[in-house]
Parts: structure tokens; C-alpha cells; sequence
């Protein structure tokens, strides 16, 4: 089930909606930053805009997640 959260990015609210999966991956590796989360989607919207800017922020995220998850499995 998909749950909405609502965040500001570049000074625009948007609202993002992903998995709770998902949420709870965001939010950890922001709390192992010591950053807010919207500084972290911050950085994978700007990542998605170099690389694939067609691309919608939350499938960004979610590939983000599942590399991160990826690479712990590999540590």
C-alpha cells in the first residue's frame, strides 16, 4: 500500500508516495546521515535530474533504496 508524505524540494512542497518499505529504508538512511530526509530526496532528485530527468522522483527513490539495500548485501 502506498503511503504519501508530503515534502519541500528546491523551496516547492510536492507530495511522494511509496511503500512503507520503502519510507522505512528513506528514513534510516537519513537518520545514518545525521540529515533531514527531504535533504536526502533532495539529493536523488538532483541525481535523477542528471542521469534520467524523465524519470519520476519516486521511482528514483526506489531504485535508490534498492541499490543501497544491494549494497549491504555485498558488504
Amino acid at each position: 500500500m502506498l503511503r504519501k508524505r508530503s515534502i519541500t524540494l528546491a523551496g516547492h512542497a510536492t507530495s511522494l508516495a511509496l511503500e512503507a518499505d520503502f519510507w522505512r529504508e528513506l528514513d534510516a538512511a537519513a537518520e545514518a546521515e545525521g540529515a533531514p530526509l527531504a535533504r536526502l530526496i533532495a539529493r536523488i532528485d538532483e541525481e535523477r535530474a542528471q542521469n534520467d530527468p524523465e524519470a519520476p522522483l519516486s521511482s528514483a527513490c526506489r531504485v535508490w533504496v534498492l541499490r543501497r539495500v544491494q549494497s549491504r548485501g555485498q558488504a
